[in-house]
């Protein structure tokens, strides 16, 4: 665990707690009784094979897919069953799998939008500069046309901008070179460090690790074991949930 990240999880309630979460899709269950605690300020690194209900988690707390049960509590607020939008205004913001970006929009009205998500003056263009120099060098040019890093920086600079008491990051690594890929981490690390709470879900296992306190690994759509990073590479489940 990192020694510089601040941390409040003795006076506040954690930033999520799931108890039991089930979910089904067309009468195929997808979770099964999951539970869940990402501590206020820190970071949970959600892994997994192929279809083993990462993203569904995700979709459920964020209000996109409905629970069959179980219950689902942002800083001690249940939100289980809530629409997306009143999900949002408790400060819970998702970055889904894919682009999560105005394509017809330029980069510049993309990052102007962050001022309707929160309360107080935001300059969105500078801080998106400060995370991510390129985009400051594409603000005139439309979302859709960047290249697939560029834009998983400004779908995340959008999100990090927005002040989210918990951001969900959903495979934010995909199809991405190593390069990007390290770029879009040091951003989330930044704010890991400032005692942002982060729900992250990766195939990119070694910097999920280094990044995260806390490990799920899920399988089937069951929580299969628990643990810190270094439990989890220690005692093999890498390699035997999601290959070696």
């Amino acid at each position: 665990m990192s020694p510089e990240r601040t941390r409040l999880t003795t006076a506040q309630p954690p930033a999520l707690e799931i108890d039991n979460l089930s979910v089904s899709y067309g009468g195929m269950r997808a979770l099964t009784e999951v539970n869940l605690t990402v501590p206020d300020g820190a970071v949970v690194a959600l892994l997994g094979p192929n279809g083993a209900g990462k993203s569904t988690t995700l979709r459920a707390i964020s209000g996109l897919v409905r629970s069959d049960s179980g219950r689902i509590r942002v800083h001690g607020v249940r939100v289980d069953n809530r629409p997306a939008h009143a999900v949002a205004r408790l400060g819970v913001c998702h970055v889904p799998e894919g682009r999560g970006i105005f394509p017809s929009l330029s980069v510049q009205e993309n990052l102007e939008m962050v001022s309707y998500t929160v309360t107080g003056e935001v300059d969105a263009v500078t801080g998106a500069r400060q995370l991510f120099p390129v985009l400051g060098q594409r603000l005139k040019q439309l979302a859709g046309s960047l290249s697939g890093g560029e834009q998983q920086m400004l779908s995340l600079a959008r999100a990090l901008l927005a002040r989210p008491r918990l951001i969900m990051v959903d495979e934010i690594s995909m199809g991405l070179a190593p390069i990007i890929v390290q770029q879009l981490f040091d951003a989330l690390r930044e704010r890991a460090q400032s005692g942002m709470s982060i729900l992250l879900v990766e195939q990119y296992v070694d910097a999920a690790l280094d990044l995260a306190d806390f490990v799920y690994v899920l399988d089937k759509g069951r929580v299969v074991d628990v643990g810190e990073p270094a439990d989890v590479r220690e005692g093999g489940l890498v390699s035997a949930y999601l290959g070696s």
